[in-house]
């Protein structure tokens, strides 16, 4: 895809909705080209769960990324999430027609498109298929294309969802006036923004705390291994500290993002901060350490899960390059020594800046963006990988139709004999014998006298 295209990522979360705009520049980094935030009301723990709120939300976002980008707004790229996500492995088989023909990328392409007829339970859908290891005749292959052989394998991690939750999504953007181009899984999408090459070959577990979900997405020799969910997110957090503080939930998102910490070890008992009461009542005095405990037990449960679901990939001895925690909740205070505490793995925080060019958004940088700047890259890689694809499909056709050339019988001489003569003396002439025709037929009328 040529550079300069403009591409448009929408987050749609429990908390917020985000719209980038974005391109990709000649280094190939992502230039930013505008930005709109607004509060999400119609969300819950990454699921729809109102039409009229979340498009208003859609709308509001996108008026702001288009003011402030200049760009016009019709179609966007959105991500998807939500307790109800879930993934599982499968392997296609395809024997080709011809074993002579070197194997293109509309074959794998073609195989990849036979997972998504896999029957579903009821009320479900494949959301996206990822191919993953693909085999030639048996036979290990990292990159099948142009390749010969007769059979070929493939791995595909399968990524499921409820039908309701995507054509809600789907819905939502229709209302807005936007068409989609693409419906991206928000951890791959996070991973795109956060993870380099090298992370994903050694072995990384992708973490994303967002307001309503906790997303989890494992790679393994540079391919995605497992994919998870958690219904936990930064939003039970502040319940937790409404009901621990006994505050409303706008001051308890407040103390939360000020005076967080996940170890309640790191503050003194002396720290405390004064809340207003509501209509006049006294005010109230939180402690941060009692604070950094109710945040404490809500987050080891989380990364209890976590480890729930690396075990679960069985991927747990082989992930060299540790854990990367992203999404707004990886800005908690102490979190990196707590995530290091329960997993026993190395943590670092994924800032989504690596992929982007130098901006006057600084912004744009905070782990809260990850995911909506990974649909921008993501999007763009899928624009490519189509390409690619038409043009490997226009290939294979050219290939498969060969020109037939006209085959032109010569006529052959005719050769008359002069000397032969029939009956009567004279050359045959070229047609019917007329009156051989008429002795036969006035033969076979005669009358025959023995008949009475």
């Amino acid at each position: 895809m040529s550079e300069g295209k403009i591409i448009v990522g929408l987050d749609i979360g429990t908390t917020k909705v985000a719209c980038i705009v974005g391109r990709k520049s000649e280094n190939g980094k992502i230039e930013i080209l505008g930005y709109g935030r607004t509060v999400s009301t119609g969300v819950r723990r990454g699921v729809v769960t109102n039409i009229f709120d979340t498009v208003e939300a859609i709308k509001t976002a996108v008026k702001q990324a288009s003011d402030q980008s200049g760009v016009e707004i019709n179609r966007v790229s959105v991500g998807i999430a939500g307790q109800h996500i879930k993934s599982l492995q499968h392997r296609g088989v395809m024997m080709r027609d011809n074993h002579e023909t070197e194997i293109s990328e509309a074959e794998l392409e073609r195989l990849r498109n036979d997972t998504f007829k896999i029957n579903m339970t009821p009320g479900e859908e494949i959301i996206d298929v990822i191919r993953q290891d693909t085999y030639v005749d048996g036979e290990l292959a990292s990159n099948p294309v142009g390749m010969l052989g007769s059979k070929i394998e493939a791995n595909f991690h399968v990524i499921i969802g409820q039908t309701s939750a995507a054509k809600n999504i789907v819905k939502c953007i229709q209302s807005a006036g936007l068409d989609m181009d693409y419906m991206i899984l928000e951890p791959i999408a996070s991973a795109q923004a956060v993870l380099d090459d090298e992370e994903k070959d050694a072995g990384v577990v992708l973490v994303d705390i967002g307001g309503g979900t906790t997303d989890i997405a494992i790679f393994k020799d540079k391919k995605i291994q497992h994919t998870a969910v958690i219904p936990f997110g930064g939003n039970i957090i502040t319940e937790d500290i409404c009901s621990g503080c006994s505050i409303i939930k706008h001051y308890a998102e407040e103390v939360k993002v000020k005076f967080g910490s996940a170890l309640a070890s790191e503050n003194r008992d002396d720290e405390v901060v004064s809340i207003p009461g509501i209509r006049g009542r006294e005010p109230k005095e939180i402690s941060f350490k009692n604070l950094a405990h109710i945040i404490q037990a809500r987050l080891e449960e989380i990364f209890e899960l976590v480890n729930y679901e690396i075990q679960k990939a069985k991927t747990d001895n082989q992930l060299i390059a540790g854990i990367v925690l992203t999404g707004g909740g990886a800005m908690m205070r102490h979190i990196q020594q707590l995530a290091e505490f329960k997993t026993g793995l190395e943590v670092r925080i994924g800032y989504p800046n690596e992929h982007l060019n130098q901006t006057e958004m600084k912004e744009m940088s905070s782990p809260m963006y990850s995911t909506g700047i990974g649909i921008v890259i993501e999007t763009i890689a899928r624009m490519e990988h189509d390409e690619y694809l038409q043009a490997s499909k226009k290939a294979e056709e050219k290939q498969s139709i060969q020109p037939v050339e006209p085959t032109v019988e010569t006529p052959q001489p005719v050769e008359i004999d002069p000397n032969k003569n029939d009956n009567d003396g004279k050359r045959k002439k070229k047609g019917f014998d007329v009156k051989g025709i008429i002795a036969t037929l006035t033969e076979f009328f005669t009358p025959d006298e023995n008949l009475e």
